[in-house]
């Protein structure tokens, strides 16, 4: 009926998804909204029925989005035990070292164990890097970010 292609319908409905997804998710004003979509080249009249659009929906789409998102499990507790091999029946002086960790996790009221098992240089490692992505956390780009995650 409309004389346009397949592809060109679904890209065109795919776009409005997108961007009615990402404000919700973003909770931009109305001007805001504006903005961004009179870059599209729309007219005055699309560009008002797609605000209407937008603020009618946009707690509908944020519930569902919340709905969708997956339930991570969270921490509980860690239990830890350093083991050391000192020698075996072929190498009389070895040193050894493993870290034994056990992580336990919360997730939809049950509760789950993780054993993992590493050598102190990559939990060195680990630990480095964490605290390097800690400390990105706090510049205000990041905060940035976050603030408007929520």
């Amino acid at each position: 009926k409309l004389n346009v292609g397949i592809d060109t319908i679904q890209h065109g409905v795919e776009g409005l998804v997108y961007l009615l997804t990402e404000s919700s998710k973003l909770m931009i004003s109305e001007v805001d909204f504006q903005d961004s979509i009179n870059v599209l080249g729309f007219s005055d009249e699309l560009n008002k029925s797609l605000l209407q659009l937008y603020l009618d929906n946009r707690k509908e789409i944020r519930t569902i989005l919340g709905e969708l998102a997956p339930k991570l499990p969270s921490y509980h507790s860690l239990e830890w035990r350093l083991d050391v091999q000192l020698a075996s029946r072929s190498l009389r002086q070895q040193i050894k070292p493993a870290v034994t960790m056990k992580l336990h996790l919360n997730q939809n009221e049950d509760q789950t164990a993780q054993v993992l098992q590493t050598d102190p240089a990559t939990l060195l490692h680990l630990i480095q890097q964490l605290e390097q992505a800690l400390g990105e956390m706090k510049m205000n780009h990041c905060r940035r970010i976050v603030r408007n995650m929520k």
